[in-house]
């Protein structure tokens, strides 16, 4: 099963981001800072939803790290300011930025377009292993 992980301080936004994506039937994980969700198990992640600014280490820099190791799952980084530094260097990375407070429509709009890219990922995987 395919999971979304959330990393963010406070505990307020992930208990409701949680909330909010359970109750639409999303299994979720989630994390209080970027140290905690690299010594996690990334293997099942539909997608990665990030807080912008955390202790010791931002969303960005964390996702600059995974996309520096390869990691290819899409990246939401949340932001209650958006400055043009954060926005150029997420689209660099391909990360997709939303401003906080975060409309719903928004968030599951990324989240929706997340599972049906693996869907398609499985498919093809899927499909490569019946010709062979």
């Amino acid at each position: 099963m395919r999971i979304v992980a959330i990393v963010d301080d406070d505990h307020a936004v992930r208990d409701s981001l949680r909330f909010l994506l359970e109750v639409v039937g999303y299994s979720v994980a989630t994390f209080t800072s970027a140290a905690e969700f690299l010594s996690g198990d990334e293997e099942n992640l539909a997608c990665l939803i990030l807080d912008y600014h955390m202790p010791d280490m931002t969303g960005l820099q964390l996702a600059e790290d995974l996309r520096a190791n390869g990691a290819t799952m899409p990246i939401l980084l949340i932001t209650a300011s958006p400055s043009l530094a954060i926005v150029v260097r997420a689209t660099e990375l391909g990360i997709k930025v939303l401003k906080k407070p975060t409309g719903e429509g928004d968030l599951l709009y990324f989240i929706n377009a997340a599972f049906r890219n693996c869907r398609t990922e499985l498919s093809r995987a899927t499909a490569s292993r019946d010709i062979e």
